[in-house]
């Protein structure tokens, strides 16, 4: 018997099967979650035509828009994990495509908004400048996501320093003030919550930003129109009431970045 088996010859080894072609159906599917990704180039085209328009009719809807391309952005990574995009679509980069998108209706049309609509001195617009370099050097770091669930420096969110900035009326040298401050954060290792990373934090993070998320576009809907010409006494309470959350994150990130400066043994995940 022995012999037998020293004679028997190995089993070859099983030939690894190569991925099979998607199915049209799910290589149609598949685009569709780009279209959809896509569709915020399209709202960032409204907007910039808006902005190039001005008057507070524009500004408002500019912000109602900047709202809708947030929802898409939050909602086409669900999609596109739902059909396994890279398999579905190998030939395209869905993620290049949605950090343009980012890019646009994150920083780029925000820091527009704010020159078009006058809320910093004139004479200093040359000064956003520094917030949209500074985002540009956000969007390309590599390492830009901590391995424990957090999001380093100030993230790329000019479109709710834009809206808070036009809605509270901050005075012009104010309102530079915190957009060259919020700049310079970019660069500084400041770990923010990242609410849709693992962690009791992350998710207490994400349930409350959704009713500030309403609150959020609830504000953007009490902007003044052409025919209010003002922002009346209710929108600023409003936009007071939820300026709670943004204190929030800001504090519970900077609460975690010094404690973990103080003590650098101690990583303990959001």
């Amino acid at each position: 018997m022995v012999e037998v088996l020293k004679r028997r010859k190995p089993r070859p080894a099983p030939e690894t099967r190569e991925h099979a072609p998607p199915s049209p159906l799910r290589r149609a599917l598949g685009w569709c979650v780009h279209t959809y990704t896509a569709s915020g180039l399209a709202i960032a085209a409204v907007i910039l035509a808006l902005l190039v328009e001005g008057g507070l009719d524009a500004f408002r809807w500019s912000f109602l828009l900047m709202f809708t391309a947030t929802i898409v952005d939050a909602t086409d990574g669900t999609f596109a994990r739902a059909v396994r995009i890279k398999e579905a679509v190998p030939s395209f980069d869905g993620r290049r495509l949605d950090d343009i998108t980012d890019f646009l209706t994150y920083t780029f049309l925000p820091l527009m908004l704010i020159w078009r609509a006058g809320l910093i001195p004139a004479g200093y617009e040359a000064w956003l400048i520094a917030p949209l370099l500074a985002s540009a050097y956000g969007f390309c770091q590599v390492d830009v996501k901590t391995h424990d669930g957090y999001f380093l420096g100030f993230p790329s969110l000019w479109n709710i320093v834009a809206l808070y900035l036009y809605a509270l009326t901050i005075p012009q040298w104010g309102a530079l003030g915190v957009v060259l401050l919020l700049a310079f954060l970019t660069f500084v290792p400041v770990k923010h919550l990242y609410p849709s990373q693992p962690g009791r934090l992350n998710r207490f993070a994400t349930i409350t930003g959704s009713v500030w998320g309403v609150l959020v576009a609830w504000l953007a809907w009490r902007l003044p129109t052409s025919a209010q010409g003002s922002i009346d006494a209710g929108t600023t309470t409003l936009a007071l009431v939820s300026l709670i959350y943004p204190a929030f994150y800001m504090g519970t990130s900077w609460y975690i970045t010094i404690r973990d400066w103080s003590r650098p043994e101690h990583r303990s995940p959001a």
